[in-house]
């Protein structure tokens, strides 16, 4: 009998694969970002069906096999459901999801990554902030994460409310990013600060950012 493990984590992808079963990337508090298997999750009937879709947050029990882990079980304690019935909302969320693919990895100590994307989603359903508002301070926050985040740009006319707000974002704590709103003109200057790091430092297309943008 394989050794079960137990893990914390949330669904960034899922894909079918054969005819019943589906692959699933998950971001995980305790292994980073892994791929893994549920047999059988596409049947109706599945208990898997639910649980290993796209933002599904809890934790999934799994055993190691030759070349990827195997979902046994899941207890999802968050499906993100406001999201699920939010157009826009959703596409946000899967951006968050897309960016959360591409900086994480294997094995890499994730717990702050998983946290801001947690909060970030969370954040997504407040009606109290606007989605742009979560999606820059999500962006910067990643980027500090990373390591990569250089501060304010050093050119430019900036008011000191975005100065504030930028610094806000590097120094605070992941529970506490999403306590402020800002005014029309200091959100134009996060956005302009924000793609201009985005493009700098995250080398890729991001299909669900195009739908973002047009929204």
């Amino acid at each position: 009998m394989q050794d079960l493990t137990e893990i914390t984590g949330m669904v960034l992808k899922a894909e079918p694969m054969g005819e019943y079963d589906r692959r699933v990337v998950l971001l995980t508090k305790e292994k980073g970002k892994i791929s893994a298997f549920a047999k059988g999750a596409r049947r109706p009937n599945s208990k898997l069906l639910a649980a290993t879709n796209p933002f599904s947050f809890g934790e999934f029990r799994l055993y190691a096999g030759r070349s990827s882990y195997n979902i046994t079980d899941v207890s999802i304690s968050n499906y993100f459901e406001g999201l699920r019935k939010d157009f826009e909302g959703a596409y946000y969320g899967i951006y968050f999801l897309e960016v959360m693919d591409y900086y994480t990895r294997e094995n890499n100590d994730e717990k702050e990554m998983l946290k801001l994307l947690y909060q970030s989603l969370k954040a997504l359903m407040n009606e109290k902030l606007g989605n742009p508002l979560v999606r820059y301070i999500f962006e910067m926050k990643a980027m500090v994460l990373n390591g990569e985040f250089p501060g304010m740009p050093a050119e430019g006319e900036w008011e000191d409310s975005t100065r504030y707000a930028v610094s806000y974002i590097v120094n605070s704590g992941i529970e506490k990013l999403y306590t402020f709103t800002v005014t029309p003109p200091v959100l134009a200057q996060m956005k302009l600060i924000a793609d201009d790091y985005r493009k700098r430092f995250m080398d890729r297309t991001f299909k669900s950012l195009e739908i973002v943008d047009n929204l």
